[in-house]
């Protein structure tokens, strides 16, 4: 009897590590996927040989990074989202598309499972899942962290540790530091272990593999300019340069300065707060670039439109709703509303800190004859006065019936 196959978002860490020999215990047919997301710090033939070596029938690379940046990190910059208003959701956006690939390759070899490493308490069960749902609604998703016997056979990471010793199985996590990270192009996040403290300071602890230390960088500003079409990062310091490209060339240039760290507790999809720690140099410094270019393109109330709508987008993003009617929509007007946003920024990057220097456009809506506080301009101060009696009607009304005490 054909063993059913199993489609494994594969990454080599820990859990998914597990997952593979536990998979077969099973009795499914493994075809583990690694998705090329332009991890900085993973070895991919290596990744893939372990695989293989732990019983997988299959283990591809898929290349991913363009994607990535282009379809779903790019978008997401435009809409300046940020979940809690500090998170750039580096792992966040990465999780539908992991989905998407891992279906494309449950199609090739006739899978009728997916199955991913995600824990039962976090968000990226809730990512994976509601991406295959909408993409393919007829999968079967393996969860095995909701799976009482998994559970009762792995009930921390200590134990998985121990597998992974008896198995002869290679981790990069350890006893003495516990540490889950996630990477990708974007960013790398770390979370367990001290970090599970919140009292803890989790700066010093953490081996970061994408930025030196504010303290350790540079002394000297560097300046570097971002240019934009539409919203979308096209150049660095004027030369063109793909999706990619871009991410990787900013990601060196904020790494060595310092840029992208943060520290915080969020609030997850399921409920519970967590702590995370997490490094994004290049998208720090593409978000600080496009919100001046579109500080001098887009007239304030589609600004404050969209940055009413920000907030919520980050959140779809979060929880994993990337694929859905109410997504598609808000594309649709952000696709409109950036039109306006093409020209180049320079930034000045020092020792953590990301600054706009200049910011020029061919759509630019500053009008220095307007704006200028020296006398003359093409601006009547004095029509000021009938705009402001209109605007206080409503107020002088509501004063005259209800007086406030003061």
């Amino acid at each position: 009897m054909a063993k059913e196959k199993v489609v494994l978002a594969y990454s080599g860490g820990l859990d998914t590590s597990v997952l593979v020999g536990w998979l077969l215990d099973e009795g499914y047919e493994v075809h583990a996927v690694y998705v090329d997301l332009g991890q900085p710090c993973e070895d991919r033939p290596a990744i893939l040989k372990k695989a293989e070596a732990t019983g997988a029938a299959s283990a591809v690379a898929l290349d991913a990074r363009e994607e990535l940046c282009r379809d779903f990190a790019f978008p997401v910059l435009q809409w300046q989202a940020k979940y809690e208003s500090i998170y750039l959701l580096g792992t966040s956006i990465a999780r539908p598309l992991i989905s998407k690939k891992c279906l494309e390759r449950a199609r090739e070899v006739g899978a009728t499972a997916f199955a991913h490493g995600a824990t039962g308490k976090g968000n990226d069960q809730c990512r994976f899942q509601l991406a295959a749902e909408a993409l393919q609604p007829d999968m079967r998703i393996i969860a095995p962290w909701r799976i009482e016997k998994y559970r009762a056979q792995f009930p921390g990471r200590t134990e998985m540790l121990a597998y992974c010793a008896k198995k002869n199985i290679p981790v990069k996590a350890s006893a003495a530091k516990p540490y889950s990270s996630d990477e990708n192009c974007l960013h790398i996040s770390y979370e367990a272990g001290q970090l599970e403290d919140p009292a803890v300071d989790g700066i010093p602890i953490i081996d970061f593999g994408m930025t030196v230390s504010p303290q350790a960088a540079p002394d000297k500003e560097e300046t570097i300019a971002v240019g934009f079409e539409q919203g979308v990062p096209v150049s660095v310091d004027g030369q063109k340069l793909s999706a990619y490209e871009i991410v990787r060339v900013l990601n060196e240039a904020g790494g060595r300065n310092g840029i992208g760290r943060i520290d915080m507790v969020e609030n997850r999809f399921v409920g519970m707060k967590s702590r995370g720690v997490y490094e994004s140099p290049g998208m720090t410094c593409l978000y600080a670039a496009h919100l001046a270019l579109e500080q001098l393109t887009l007239d304030r109330d589609l600004l404050h439109l969209r940055d009413r709508m920000s907030p919520e987008v980050a959140e779809m993003v979060y929880y994993g709703f990337w694929y859905c009617a109410k997504m598609d929509a808000l594309m649709a007007f952000l696709r409109e509303a950036q039109r306006p946003v093409t020209g180049e920024v320079r930034l000045g990057l020092y020792k953590g800190n990301v600054r706009p220097i200049s910011r020029t456009s061919p759509n630019s809506l500053y009008d220095e004859a307007i704006a200028t506080m020296e006398a003359g301009g093409s601006y009547n101060q004095t029509d000021a006065e009938g705009f402001l009696r209109i605007m206080g009607l409503p107020l002088r009304v509501q004063g005259r019936a209800r007086p406030r005490a003061f």
